[in-house]
């Protein structure tokens, strides 16, 4: 599952390594992207190990691999159409390839609202509900909320309280010292306010959501994870937005 930028910089590496055999620098990503500082190239590459899309190449200047690509038509509307990549390529980095190797597709396709209206539960009034399923929220690096207002799934009445309720399966490990595990289905109350310490879907500069644990410290957000592998990500006051606050998991064995 990858954000827009994420996808936009693993086709963008993969077209100059198919096209020259050398991986872009880090100016020439910066100036693709159109991002103000390397920084951010570099949480993004990140994100992209992370999600086993990308492998950096140890002792080499500019080395990076690509492992796979996702599927091109489950990220609409992409800025420069040069960027789609040919489904089934072959993985490529500097100076190797390696035959044979297929993407697999990741991303559900989806249209990103900065606002995720669930449906309103009267407490009580049927043993289960079909709740929306939105999409995979990332309980890891923050991936984009997508939308899917076709796909629904029965939660128990008892799970839910009086008002506006929606689903999002987790995709990551870093909560699950919270007892979220990668799979699960969040059960989630919409709302734009949450207590300290609730674990909520934050909505990071109006492009980006997670599953973290929200902390409040003078006057920054802190969105804390569960896992001591993961940093705690600090923000200002104007950069989240509580999209809604966990009230319960759903999970198959």
């Amino acid at each position: 599952m990858l954000t827009r930028k994420q996808y936009e910089l693993l086709v963008f590496i993969n077209k100059r390594l198919n096209e020259d055999g050398v991986s872009p620098s880090f100016d020439e990503m910066k100036e693709a992207l159109r991002l103000r500082s390397k920084s951010g190239i570099h949480r993004l590459i990140t994100g992209l190990e992370e999600r086993g899309f990308l492998r950096r190449l140890a002792h080499r200047a500019r080395a990076l691999q690509v492992i796979k690509l996702p599927e091109a038509a489950a990220v609409p509307h992409l800025p420069d159409p040069g960027f789609a990549p040919a489904a089934g390529r072959a993985a490529a980095n500097i100076g190797m390839r390696e035959p044979g190797s297929t993407f697999v597709p990741q991303v559900i396709k989806g249209d990103f609202r900065p606002n995720l209206p669930g449906v309103l539960v009267p407490a009580n009034e049927a043993a289960a509900l079909a709740l929306p399923l939105y999409g995979k929220i990332a309980a890891g690096t923050p991936i984009e909320a997508l939308r899917d207002n076709t796909t629904t799934i029965d939660v128990p009445v008892s799970l839910l309280s009086q008002g506006a309720h929606y689903c999002l399966q987790v995709e990551g490990d870093s909560m699950i010292e919270a007892g979220i595990n990668d799979g699960d289905i969040a059960i989630i109350k919409s709302g734009d306010t949450a207590d300290n310490g609730s674990v909520v879907v934050a909505l990071i500069d109006d492009a980006e959501a997670t599953l973290k644990r929200l902390r409040r410290k003078g006057a920054s957000i802190a969105l804390e994870p569960a896992n001591a592998r993961y940093e705690t990500r600090i923000f200002g006051p104007d950069r989240v937005k509580v999209q809604g606050r966990l009230v319960g998991l759903y999970r198959k064995f």
